[in-house]
């Protein structure tokens, strides 16, 4: 059991076997490589991505289908080999790939990045961000419906 200190969640203990592995780290944090996932019942769906390297790195996620539930994921090949899965098909989502969007704050309310998630092999723990370019995704995936005002 591995233990660490946290900014957002004091002190966190979790099995050594369940470190994920960047090998390339996250595109801006290329020098942060593990990260543990966390999620707590009180905010589920959520999925905290926090980094083992620095205790302030967090990326707050959600599993790409409680966005959508039709997502297609597209690796390309480079990712494929990056994090070991096999190069003639694209991996399950749930069976053989947990797959994150990563969520920011915007002033029109959160969004979500489906076009580069955040794709963990599942058999490996080894992990990359996925970008795929030409997918239709977009980065500012809208989480909330926009209110609009209405005038009587």
């Amino acid at each position: 059991m591995s233990t660490f200190e946290t900014k957002n969640f004091g002190v966190v203990s979790c099995p050594s076997d369940a470190l994920i592995q960047f090998p390339s780290g996250l595109p801006g944090f290329e020098e942060c490589r593990e990260f543990v996932a966390l999620q707590f019942a009180d905010s589920k769906p959520l999925i905290f991505l926090q980094s083992l390297e620095d205790p302030a790195l967090c990326f707050i996620t959600l599993p790409v289908l409680a966005i959508e539930p039709a997502y297609r994921l597209q690796l390309d090949a480079e990712t494929l080999a990056l994090v070991g899965f096999p190069r003639d098909r694209q991996p399950r989502i749930g069976a053989e790939a947990l797959c994150l969007a990563i969520v920011s704050l915007e002033e029109t309310g959160p969004t979500a990045n489906l076009l580069a998630p955040v794709v963990v092999n599942v058999a490996n723990l080894k992990a990359a961000q996925a970008v795929s370019a030409d997918s239709g995704y977009s980065h500012q995936h809208a989480l909330l419906a926009q209110e609009t005002a209405v005038c009587s």
